[in-house]
C-alpha cells in the first residue's frame, strides 16, 4: 500500500501527536540516588517526535496532553515554548494544591556510563494526561477544522491508564476519517505496565490498535515481543541476519495489511557508552536497510528511538523514498544521542552531512 498523505495547504498542521509532557530531572554525570542538582528538560515519547519535527525539520507541529495548572506545569509549558510546538490543544486541569486529585509527571533519569548502565525512575502516578477520556478532545476540529497531514501516538500514552486506549482509537478514528496518516510507535515501559496486566495485556492492547495504524515503528525486536510476530530463525542486534528481520517484517505485513510501511530499528548495547544503531523497514513490498553505525558514541541514549521516528517521518511527509526516510531516521537518531536531554539539538544540515557520510571534523 502507498501512503496517502493530504497536501500541506488543506493543513494547518503538519503533525499532531498524543501523548505525555514530562519533567525530566537529569543528575548529569552523577547517580540519582546520589545527586544535589538535578538540570531538567520536558520530554515524552509521543511529544518528542513533534518537537524533532518542529525544531530540527522545521514542520507545524501540535501537542495534545493535559497538563495540572501549577507552577510545575508552567515549567513544562515554558520548555516546551523554547522546542515550537503548538500548545492550543493542551487541556489544563486545576490543581488542588497537593496533588491528591491531580498532578505532573517528574521523570529522574540517569544516563550510565560504560558498564553502568543507564536507569530512569518514574514518578507519574495520577497525572493529567493519565486521566484524559474519550469526549475530551475535540478531534474534528484537530482533524477536520484545522487539518492535520500525519497524526502520531504510542505505547507510552496508551499504557497510562484504563482509558488513554480509549482515547487514542477515538483518535486514530477520527483521523482516518479525515484522511491523516497514523503513526503509532510500540514502545514498551514495563513499570507503567508492572500492575496493570504486564506485557500480556500491552500486546493484546497493541493488537487492538495496529489494524488502524498506517505507519508501524518500534523496535524489531517490538515486532515480535510487543505484537506477537514470531521469527524465522534468532534474532540477534549484536549480529543480526538480515534474512531473520526481514521475515519478521514481511510476516507483520501479512497479518495486518493496513500498514503501508513497517520500520524497526536495531540497537545493541555495547557498553552504556557505545551502541551498535541501525535500522530497517518495510514499504511497498521492498525491504529497505540503513547505514550501520558500529560503535556509536552515546552522551545521552534517552529519545534516540523518536529521534529516528520524526526523521523518519519528515522523510514520508516529504514524499521521499522509503529508503531516503529510513537513512534521515537513522541519522538523526544517531545525533540525537549526543547531546543531553531527551530531544534532538540537530539541525537539518547536521542531518544531511550524516546521511552523506561526512566525518566529524569541526566545521569552521
Amino acid at each position: 500500500m502507498t501512503l496517502k498523505i493530504r497536501p500541506k495547504e488543506e493543513c494547518r498542521w503538519d503533525a499532531v501527536s498524543l501523548g505525555e509532557v514530562m519533567l525530566r530531572l537529569d543528575p548529569g554525570e552523577k547517580r540519582i540516588h546520589t545527586a544535589r542538582t538535578f538540570e531538567v528538560w520536558e520530554g515524552g515519547g509521543e511529544y518528542n517526535v513533534a518537537r524533532g519535527l518542529k525544531r530540527c525539520f522545521g514542520m507545524d507541529t501540535s501537542i495534545v496532553t493535559a497538563l495540572a495548572d501549577n507552577p510545575i506545569g508552567q515549567l513544562v509549558k515554558d520548555l516546551i515554548n523554547q522546542g515550537g510546538v503548538d500548545q492550543s490543544h493542551i487541556k489544563w486541569t486545576q490543581y488542588d494544591g497537593v496533588g491528591r486529585a491531580v498532578r505532573n509527571g517528574l521523570n529522574f533519569t540517569e544516563r550510565g556510563f560504560g558498564v553502568r548502565a543507564g536507569l530512569g525512575c518514574s514518578d507519574r502516578g495520577n497525572t493529567a494526561v493519565s486521566q484524559l477520556k474519550e469526549g475530551d478532545v475535540d478531534w474534528e476540529a484537530v482533524f477536520g477544522a484545522e487539518g492535520a497531514r500525519w497524526f502520531h501516538t504510542g505505547g507510552i500514552f496508551c499504557a497510562l491508564s484504563e482509558t488513554t486506549p480509549g482515547v487514542a482509537l477515538e483518535a486514530i478514528t477520527a483521523a482516518r476519517r479525515h484522511g491523516t496518516v497514523v503513526s503509532f510507535d510500540l514502545n514498551f515501559r514495563e513499570s507503567l505496565w508492572k500492575t496493570t496486566g504486564g506485557a500480556e495485556r500491552a500486546m493484546k492492547l497493541n493488537r487492538e490498535i495496529v489494524p488502524g495504524v498506517d505507519v508501524l515503528i518500534g523496535s524489531v525486536a517490538d515486532l515480535t515481543d510487543r505484537l506477537g510476530i514470531l521469527a524465522e530463525g534468532t534474532l540477534d542486534y549484536a549480529s543480526p541476519d538480515l534474512g531473520v528481520v526481514e521475515s519478521i517484517l514481511r510476516r507483520t505485513a501479512e497479518e495486518f495489511p493496513n500498514v503501508s510501511v513497517i520500520a524497526g530499528t536495531m540497537r545493541a548495547s555495547k557498553s552504556a557508552s557505545v551502541n551498535r544503531w541501525a535500522a530497517v523497514c518495510l514499504a511497498e513490498g521492498k525491504f529497505c536497510t540503513s547505514s550501520v553505525h558500529e560503535n556509536l558514541e552515546i552522551l545521552d541514549r534517552i529519545g534516540g528511538g523518536d529521534s529516528f521516528a520524526a526523521g523518519l517521518i519528515y522523510g514520508l511527509l516529504g514524499g521521499e523514498a522509503p529508503q531516503f526516510a529510513l537513512d534521515c531516521g537513522v541519522a538523526h537518531g544517531a545525533l540525537a544521542v549526543t547531546t543531553p536531554g531527551d530531544n534532538s539539538m540537530a539541525t537539518l544540515d547536521d542531518v544531511l552531512k550524516v546521511m552523506k557520510g561526512e566525518g566529524a571534523r569541526t566545521s569552521r
